[in-house]
């Protein structure tokens, strides 16, 4: 049924549930999994002149020790499960568009996501990315609450 099934994860408790429940679907059917994190690049109102050398090499190291740390626990899952997992750390302003894009480059049918149950003004306000996911992308996603 899906050869390959894309994890996007933010590291969140929500995210593993999801993680798990996308791993345990690929090992019945026999899938891959593409466990990706999106960060966003840093950007900032002054210019790269006036940022000191070392800070933004700072920040870069530390946004990747995190993102590694999230990547890290879908290579676990995956491999105490028997799934072949690669594992994909993206850099992007609106992660939406880089879990629908990485998708496609991978050739994905099926992304399983989380939804983290927000409703009323702070959904409106601060948006899901599952839902842009929802919306923009071509193949079917799983949400998993």
């Amino acid at each position: 049924m899906y050869k390959c099934i894309l994890l996007p994860t933010d590291g969140t408790e929500f995210c593993e549930r999801a993680l798990r429940h996308g791993i345990a679907l690929a090992k019945l059917v026999q899938a891959n999994v593409v466990g990706v994190t999106v960060t966003q690049p840093l950007h900032s109102a002054l210019p790269r002149s006036l940022i000191p050398k070392n800070l933004a090499g700072v920040v870069h190291g530390e946004t990747v020790k995190a993102a590694d740390e999230k990547l890290g626990v879908i290579e676990r899952l995956a491999r105490e499960a028997g799934v072949q997992a690669e594992i994909l750390r993206l850099s992007n302003d609106h992660p939406w568009e880089a879990i629908v894009q990485a998708a496609k480059d991978k050739r994905c049918d099926l992304i399983v996501m989380a939804s983290h149950g927000r409703r009323g003004v702070s959904a409106v306000v601060l948006g899901s990315e599952t839902q842009k996911v929802l919306t923009h992308s071509s193949i079917p996603v799983l949400v998993v609450r």
